[in-house]
C-alpha cells in the first residue's frame, strides 16, 4: 500500500506545476502578443503622419507644398516640362537631356516626390496639375510642351484640361489609358499598399527591397542610378499611396484618351512593346485622340528613358519643336 501511495505522489504533484507553466506561458504569448499589435499600431500611424520639408537648389514656394524645380537651356528657347511618374523624380529624365539640347526644359518633382514637400495630403491629380501650373506661372512659361511618365502622363493631361495658356501640346510615355489594363506592381510593390504589412515594409526597407520593387519598371538590362533608390527612399509613405490611389481615381472618372481628345491638341503617345505595367496593346485607344501621333519602342518596357534614351529623346525634341509657338 505504502509503494502504490509513493508512486501516486509526484503524479498528483506535478498537475498544478503543469498548469502554472500553461498559465505563464499562455500570459506571456498574450503580452508579447500585446506588444507587437501595440508596437505595429504604432509604426502605422508615425509612417502614415510623416511629412518632410521641399529641399534642392531651385524651390518654388507655393500654396499646399512647396515644389523641387531643375531648368536647363536657353530661357527664350521652346519650353519642354517633364513630370516623372510614381515614386519617381527629377533624375528620371536625365538620360534624354543630351537629345534635348537647345530647348528650355524645365524638370519638376511633383508634390511628394524627389525635392518637393511631403506633406500628408493634396495628392489628387488634378491638385498636383493646380501646382505644376503655379509653378509654371512663377516662371513665366507659356504655351509648353508638357511630357508625362506614367503617372506623370495623368498629371500632364490634367494640366492640360486645366491650363489651355500653358499648354501648348502633350506627350505621354508609357501612361495606361485606363485602369482595366494595370498589368500589376512586383510583389514587393503590392505589399507596401496592405494595411499594417505596408506600413512595417516601409520602415524596415532597404535598398534591394526598394530595386525589387522597381523591378517592373524595367524590361532591358539597365543600370539603375543609385540616386534613383535615394528619391525613393526619401519619399513618405503617405506621399507614395496618396499619388497611387490619386490616379487610380481620376483613371475611374475618365480614361486618358477621352480626356485627351477633348482637350484637343497635339499629342505624342510613346509606349514600350514590352512594358510590364500596363498592357502594350492598351496604346492603341489613344487612336481615339484627333492630333495623336503613336510611338510604340519595339524591346523596350515601362522606362523608355532609361531603357531607349536616344531614341526617346529625339521622339520627345522633334515634337517639342514642331509643335512650338511660332
Amino acid at each position: 500500500m505504502s509503494g502504490t501511495t509513493t508512486s501516486q505522489e509526484p503524479r498528483a504533484g506535478a498537475t498544478p506545476d503543469r498548469s502554472r507553466s500553461r498559465s505563464r506561458r499562455r500570459r506571456i504569448t498574450l503580452l508579447v502578443a500585446g506588444g507587437l499589435a501595440t508596437l505595429l499600431a504604432w509604426n502605422t500611424v508615425a509612417v502614415r503622419t510623416e511629412t518632410a520639408e521641399a529641399s534642392g537648389e531651385q524651390v518654388v514656394r507655393i500654396p499646399g507644398g512647396d515644389i523641387h524645380v531643375a531648368q536647363s537651356g536657353p530661357a527664350d528657347a521652346p519650353a519642354v516640362v517633364l513630370l516623372h511618374g510614381l515614386a519617381g523624380s527629377t533624375a528620371w529624365w536625365d538620360p534624354v537631356l543630351p537629345a534635348l539640347q537647345g530647348l528650355h526644359v524645365v524638370r519638376i518633382d511633383l508634390l511628394g516626390h524627389g525635392g518637393s514637400a511631403k506633406p500628408t495630403d493634396g495628392y489628387g491629380i488634378e491638385e498636383q496639375a493646380g501646382r505644376v501650373g503655379a509653378v509654371l506661372d512663377r516662371l513665366g512659361a507659356r504655351r509648353a510642351t508638357v511630357v508625362g511618365h506614367s503617372t506623370g502622363g495623368a498629371v500632364a493631361t490634367s494640366l492640360a484640361e486645366q491650363r489651355r495658356d500653358l499648354v501648348g501640346a502633350v506627350a505621354v510615355i508609357d501612361t495606361g489609358p485606363r485602369a482595366d489594363v494595370f498589368l500589376g506592381e512586383s510583389f514587393v510593390g503590392d505589399l507596401m499598399t496592405t494595411p499594417l504589412i505596408g506600413e512595417l515594409i516601409w520602415r524596415l526597407r532597404t535598398d534591394g527591397a526598394i530595386r525589387g520593387a522597381m523591378s517592373t519598371a524595367f524590361t532591358r538590362e539597365v543600370q539603375v542610378p543609385d540616386q534613383l533608390i535615394t528619391d525613393v527612399r526619401g519619399l513618405t509613405y503617405r506621399s507614395l499611396n496618396g499619388t497611387d490611389e490619386a490616379v487610380d481615381a481620376y483613371l475611374a472618372q475618365r480614361t486618358i484618351p477621352d480626356r485627351l481628345a477633348d482637350v484637343d491638341l497635339p499629342t505624342l503617345v510613346i509606349f514600350g512593346a514590352q512594358d510590364r505595367r500596363w498592357q502594350p496593346s492598351s496604346a492603341q485607344d489613344y487612336r481615339r485622340v484627333p492630333k495623336a501621333r503613336i510611338e510604340i519602342l519595339d524591346g523596350v518596357g515601362h522606362t523608355p528613358m532609361f531603357e531607349a534614351p536616344d531614341t526617346t529623346g529625339s521622339l520627345l525634341h522633334d515634337f517639342a519643336t514642331g509643335t512650338a509657338p511660332r
